[in-house]
């Protein structure tokens, strides 16, 4: 990767310590996994973390939307500078992301797939059917499981198919995300769910107050049906363990493990996302943790 440094640039080594300080600070689920991995992996997936990060800040800040899409525009071209070899020496995000880069292959389109996603949560885009869900799904989340891949490598299986696994796996981490913040994202104006499942299950998602006002028998079957193609997709992309080496699979354990046992909270009690966003406990994260790193261990 080409840089210009001036006597303000950041050293790779403080580049990757501000991207391991972004990831400790915001990755309130995915820092378990990550501190699992070996130091140069640690420090490359801090780095596509504080991408993926810098891109979600900007559609979730209060900006005008006019304002964010110009942003993200930004974004996307720093990455395809990025691809070329030309980044701005003295942001250390960037710095991080060109050094691993040179060292890993992380498919650096990624990100641009990140961007249009954010850019359709700007927009306010809704979805029709669970195929149109998928696809932003892909943007958001399969992309960041593909993104990870090229960190972690793969040991064994065919590389195109550990890519539609990770990508799988990112799916339904994603769906797990939108049942937990249903309510949330309401409140911001924003419905993932497919209208089509929505129909069909009667649900409006209006809300009462800070509650959602649905009658709570045909929220929790809605629920329950978008959760069981969550949990068809965890079966698949989870095979993606054995493809990769101890540390990397107890890592993606942790990871996929915690959001697993989140969607597994939401089947036990659907009607809960009515009412607030279900959590896990720091306790319940460590315990899955825990378990991944004796993964990594055996």
């Amino acid at each position: 990767m080409r840089s210009t440094k001036s006597p303000e640039s950041p050293t790779v080594v403080d580049a990757y310590g501000a991207c391991e300080r972004i990831t400790r600070r915001e990755a309130r689920n995915f820092s378990y996994g990550i501190r699992l991995l070996p130091p140069p992996k640690r420090r490359a997936l801090s780095a596509v973390y504080a991408m993926a990060r810098r891109i979600d800040d900007i559609g979730d800040g209060d900006l005008p939307e006019e304002r964010k899409l110009v942003l993200l525009d930004e974004v996307r071209q720093q990455v395809r500078g990025l691809e070329a070899g030309r980044y701005d020496p003295a942001d250390p995000v960037l710095v991080a992301l060109a050094a691993t880069a040179d060292d890993f292959e992380v498919p650096l389109d990624g990100f641009v797939e990140i961007v249009e996603g954010c850019e359709a949560d700007v927009r306010g885009v809704a979805y029709s059917t669970f195929d149109d869900l998928l696809h932003y799904c892909r943007c958001v989340a399969g992309s960041v499981g593909r993104l990870s891949l090229g960190v972690f490598g793969t040991v064994r299986g065919d590389v195109a198919e550990s890519r539609q696994l990770a990508d799988t796996l990112g799916l339904a981490l994603q769906v797990t995300n939108i049942l937990r913040d249903v309510l949330e994202d309401r409140g911001n104006g924003r419905v993932y769910l497919p209208k089509e499942d929505l129909d069909r299950f009667g649900v409006t998602l209006e809300l009462d107050g800070d509650a959602l006002a649905d009658d709570p028998a045909r929220l929790a079957e809605l629920v329950r049906f978008e959760a069981g193609r969550a949990e068809e997709r965890y079966a698949t992309g989870l095979r993606l363990l054995g493809r990769l080496d101890r540390r990397s699979a107890a890592c993606v354990a942790a990871m996929a493990g915690i959001y697993h046992r989140l969607l597994r909270r939401i089947e036990a009690d659907p009607t809960a996302v009515m009412r607030a966003r279900v959590r896990l406990s720091g306790g319940e994260k460590a315990r899955v943790a825990l378990r991944a790193l004796a993964l990594g261990r055996a």
